[in-house]
């Protein structure tokens, strides 16, 4: 009865996310292949699923960012370094959601695929910035980390300031590469804007796109919102997060990610929900100002049925890349007009995003978008998790 599995784990922050990361081989042989016995350990890493909301018994920290598991591997493809496999795990719910990537710690796979000794030392310049090319396998794309190394080793100090994260540290830029998939269109419904009528709501003005992960845009004001609204305001209203969940489900039914509604509970971390205003003043969670002038637009992005504390990674990509394309909600809150790049304001404060679109053939793609993070671990060692994780999947 006091046997545990100790298994080999780094956890890292990446971006303004938590999660805790595993190189594959050292995963026990169960865990090795997706199923019912990964997904087991995984949730019991965590600590879900938790009726209390809290993650007390595991290394989950009780919010959409800290709910995070990673699995890397060397490559199976010749042009990229790594594999990268996301888990988002439910924190009231037995389920893990392999449906999308996280944005924010992508740019911590970078840095512990270097740590794990998943790149030849010849890559790696003594000083200057290191190429790690991953391959994003939930979502089967391309993303580029830039590392930076200083004296051989990975540099994760540094003056750059992330808002939504308390102390600097060095920048790493991170590039999703056509993210909206070179043979399809970034639009699944093939519209840049349109008017989507949800049951026990109403008809909404909506952009929904997929570009970094799948996202539902809407107009704060169509919501009674203004678009900058902090955590309280909207996780501390019951009703509101109902209504909202109940827009993101029908609009998964409209991108045809599902094919009846009630597999939205178990499809919580796609798509996104997301609302846009103007510029405006406002005061950030931690008491900051961010001036109108700063910023292009104002962004406020649900995950896993809770407002975000400040902006996921995937989001931002579908933030840019439906900035730039004329006629979008994201483009219209913005000004209008042809852009490369945006500065938005989030709950913690701002965010510069540059992306690269295009249209052929009738359709908008994105070529890349570009964003500056950090990363750097926490802790490194073993996680213990009880030796009856499996017993209930055998």
């Amino acid at each position: 009865m006091n046997d545990v599995i100790r298994v080999p784990a780094t956890y890292m922050r990446g971006g303004t996310s938590k999660g805790v990361f595993f190189r594959l081989e050292d995963l026990p042989a169960q865990a090795q292949t997706p199923g019912p016995a990964r997904d087991a350990l995984l949730m019991r890493v965590i600590g879900s699923p938790d009726p209390y909301g809290k993650q007390i018994d595991g290394m989950g920290g009780a919010t959409s960012s800290t709910s995070k598991t990673v699995i890397i591997s060397p490559s199976a493809r010749d042009d990229h370094d790594v594999d990268y496999l996301f888990g988002q795990v439910a924190i009231g719910q037995a389920f893990v959601d392999w449906s999308g990537n996280c944005g924010n710690l992508s740019a911590a796979v970078g840095s512990f695929a270097i740590h794990a000794g998943y790149l030849p030392a010849e890559r790696l310049p003594h000083n200057g910035v290191a190429k790690v090319r991953v391959w994003q396998a939930n979502i089967e794309k391309t993303i580029v980390v830039h590392v930076p190394i200083v004296e051989g080793r990975v540099q994760e100090m540094g003056s750059f300031m992330l808002d939504g994260v308390t102390f600097p540290a060095a920048k790493i830029r991170v590039d999703f590469v056509d993210p909206s998939g070179s043979d399809s269109s970034l639009f699944p419904t093939e519209q840049v804007a349109e008017v989507f009528d949800v049951p026990g709501v109403g008809a909404l003005t909506a952009t929904f796109i997929s570009a970094g992960i799948p996202t539902v845009f809407l107009n704060a004001h169509e919501l009674g919102l203004t678009g900058s609204e902090l955590q309280p305001a909207i996780n501390g209203d019951p009703e509101l997060l109902d209504k909202l969940e109940n827009i993101r489900a029908h609009g998964a039914l409209r991108m045809g990610l599902i094919e009846d509604l009630s597999e939205a509970a178990t499809r919580q971390h796609t798509p996104k929900l997301a609302f846009v205003a103007p510029p405006n003043t406002y005061h950030t969670s931690s008491a900051s100002v961010v001036e109108a002038g700063d910023i292009d637009l104002l962004v406020r992005a649900m995950s896993m049925g809770q407002l975000h504390h400040a902006m996921m990674g995937t989001a931002a990509v579908a933030i840019a890349a439906a900035a730039c394309v004329p006629g979008t909600l994201v483009n219209q809150a913005a000004g209008g007009g042809e852009r490369d790049q945006v500065t938005f304001g989030h709950p913690s404060g701002t965010l510069t995003v540059g992306a690269k679109v295009d249209a052929q053939g009738g359709q908008w793609c994105a070529r890349q978008v570009s964003m500056g993070r950090s990363a750097r671990i926490l802790m490194e060692g073993v996680v213990r998790v009880p030796s009856d994780v499996f017993h209930s999947v055998q």
